[in-house]
């Protein structure tokens, strides 16, 4: 798609990429010359969208490009559906033996396991083969019991260790039925890799969103921050709630986006690796705010469901800068 030019106001609405998100006031411009420059692509399974307000086109332009590269950078590292990534070739490997991978990946991998930890095992980076046997894109049935209870209560991240061989990182899955999915971080990591693109070449204002997993950077044009609006599970055109973000990510997971409906139940695509099953929730939608969009996108997939007081007790313990802004029942 090609980059869009934007003259902004502040009535204007912004629709970012896909997921939860609507950015619910655009700067103003402080010169003719200063435009929103924004490109929108399809990428890590959804679509991703970077906006940038810059005066210096060209520079906005290599900026974007820069993030885009970033993006597509971790999704070769950390997607599950290639045979070659860091996750590819270590699932390849569960229960025979290590693989090297990206110091990247490995950085990633040691932010899921303290999650892990901190929420005993409700966000597991290891139940690849759980996610695989549900796939909520496709099924319209759940599967059979005795494949799913083979999974439940396993603990499998307990599975993946994480350490260096000289001085190289190196991942190893030490049971066969661990896998890696790192479809609850690795999105806020690669949001995180895109700004950081944005910042190396100057832009000092821009949104990096992808699938519901953003990043506002710095402030907007008026010194304001950045007002973003919640989507409504129900109505996608609706507003359920408004956010204030400036430097600073925001992450939701909800139980309405990726689901089939069977027997007046609706199976969604979060698992809860106690039942190897989607989750049991009265939360339809839960957004999180924090210091980097990795914390807040393994903060809102490690705790959606749990009772708030739980919750918080689990972000107090692993990022203290994370904290819940909205939840839709």
């Amino acid at each position: 798609m090609r980059d869009a030019h934007i003259r902004t106001s502040r009535r204007n609405l912004l629709v970012l990429g896909a997921g939860a998100f609507v950015l619910a006031a655009v700067p103003l411009a402080r010169s003719r010359r200063a435009r929103l420059v924004r490109r929108r692509l399809p990428i890590m399974g959804t679509i991703a969208d970077v906006a940038v307000v810059d005066a210096d086109h060209d520079r906005a332009h290599a900026a974007i490009g820069a993030a885009f590269a970033a993006l597509g950078d971790v999704d070769r590292r950390m997607s599950r559906f290639r045979a070659t990534s860091d996750v590819g070739r270590a699932n390849a490997r569960a229960g025979r033996g290590p693989v090297v991978i990206g110091a990247d990946t490995a950085r990633v991998l040691a932010a899921a396991l303290r999650w892990a930890e901190a929420s005993d095992g409700r966000f597991d980076p290891c139940v690849g083969r759980a996610v695989e046997l549900w796939d909520v894109g496709r099924r319209t049935s759940p599967p059979a019991g005795e494949r799913v209870e083979r999974l439940a209560a396993r603990g499998l991240y307990r599975a993946l260790d994480v350490d260096t061989w000289g001085s190289r990182a190196v991942a190893r899955l030490t049971e066969a039925d661990a896998a890696l999915d790192l479809g609850g971080i690795a999105k806020g990591y690669a949001v995180d890799r895109a700004v950081d693109a944005l910042r190396e070449h100057g832009v000092r204002q821009g949104l990096v969103n992808v699938g519901g997993d953003l990043y506002a950077l710095g402030g907007s044009e008026d010194g304001d921050p950045w007002r973003v609006g919640v989507r409504s599970p129900d109505d996608p055109t609706r507003l359920v709630g408004r956010v204030d973000v400036e430097d600073a990510g925001i992450a939701t997971s909800g139980d309405y986006e990726r689901f089939f409906e069977h027997g007046g139940r609706r199976f969604h695509h979060l698992l809860d690796p106690r039942t190897a099953s989607p989750r049991a929730v009265t939360t339809h939608s839960l957004t999180v705010r924090a210091e980097t969009c990795m914390t807040a996108d393994a903060a809102a997939t490690a705790v959606f469901g749990m009772p708030r007081d739980a919750a918080r007790s689990v972000l107090r313990a692993v990022a203290p800068d994370a904290c819940i802004v909205e939840t839709v029942t």
